[in-house]
């Protein structure tokens, strides 16, 4: 399965203080496939992190060592996420969420690994479909 990675369980795996640390690890523990994100999600998880530089550097591991692969952003899909900001303002969608949105439009990827089901429950592709959301 390939997935998109949040920055909540991302900050949870990590942090064994967060109230979803064992439910994130269990989930990821049985996880097979392959994991998506973007700068602006790793830039939110790092700064959750920075209480500490060992956390942080954890986190900075997924991604050097392959477990998650860091999608760049463009400037189209800047401009597709600057217009799902103001289409789900009222909710509101941060920059992070805006950039799974436009990664999942564009690579259609529709399993999410969040703890935002609130509104990830609501965001819908640029065709208009769904997430599947976990853990």
């Amino acid at each position: 399965m390939n997935a998109l990675l949040d920055t909540g369980p991302w900050v949870a795996l990590i942090d064994a203080s967060e109230t979803s640390h064992g439910a994130c690890v269990e989930w990821f523990g049985s996880f097979s496939g392959k994991l998506y994100s973007t700068e602006p999600v790793l830039t939110e998880v790092l700064y959750l992190l920075n209480f500490s530089l060992k956390a942080q550097q954890a986190a900075l591991d997924y991604v050097l060592r392959g477990i998650v692969t860091l999608v760049p952003t463009d400037i189209q899909s800047l401009e597709s996420a600057k217009t799902l900001m103001g289409k789900y303002a009222d909710l509101p969608m941060d920059f992070a969420d805006a950039s799974l949105v436009v990664l999942a439009s564009e690579s259609r990827i529709l399993n999410v690994v969040t703890l935002d089901e609130r509104d990830f429950k609501v965001y819908r592709t640029q065709d208009k479909k769904a997430f599947a959301i976990f853990p």
